[in-house]
């Protein structure tokens, strides 16, 4: 995790505190990848949680975008044209081995069929464009034609989305820049 990354952690820990007070009932999920472990971490810190209590799931992980793995979005632009939509910032097409959106909400539908109807709050630590399809699939949002899924318009880095009854509030407002998918 970056030092950037960390001061939106921090924040978002705070931020949270502020609403939540110490120790509040959650059960805490997160990617498995390191740097959303990390970031849980330092947000659960604020809370008087500990983190090593979190349950971990393959579905929450980032899009996948397979042989593009490691590449820059220039070095993608270049050898096969426009590659995210400037106004949204998805993507416009995807990676002949990688994921599109429909493959993430398939994912993220099994998670909520395990774990959504189990009763108690849960803060959720995850990546920004999967993100962006679990909040669709949480707010019973219409699914986006040329992606073939719900997916809400992207919050800035370090954001809080609070989701209840189908209804989402952005309760902390990141000091990031919008993810670029």
């Amino acid at each position: 995790m970056t030092r950037t990354g960390f001061a939106q952690a921090d924040a978002m820990g705070a931020a949270l505190r502020a609403r939540l007070g110490p120790k509040p009932a959650l059960t805490l999920w997160s990617s498995p990848t390191g740097r959303a472990l990390q970031t849980l971490a330092v947000i659960v810190e604020h809370l008087g949680l500990d983190w090593h209590g979190a349950r971990t799931d393959e579905r929450l992980r980032e899009i996948d975008v397979g042989s593009w793995t490691g590449r820059g979005y220039d070095e993608l632009h270049q050898e096969g044209g426009p590659l995210l939509d400037p106004v949204t910032g998805l993507f416009l097409r995807r990676a002949d081995d990688g994921e599109w959106y429909d493959d993430i909400a398939r994912r993220l539908e099994g998670w909520i069929a395990d774990h959504g109807q189990t009763p108690g709050d849960k803060l959720v630590l995850m990546h920004g464009t999967s993100s962006r399809v679990l909040r669709g699939l949480l707010t019973g949002a219409p699914a986006r034609a040329e992606h073939r899924a719900p997916v809400l318009d992207a919050l800035p880095q370090g954001s809080i989305a609070l989701i209840e009854d189908g209804i989402e509030t952005c309760i902390h407002r990141g000091d990031g820049t919008a993810p670029a998918s």
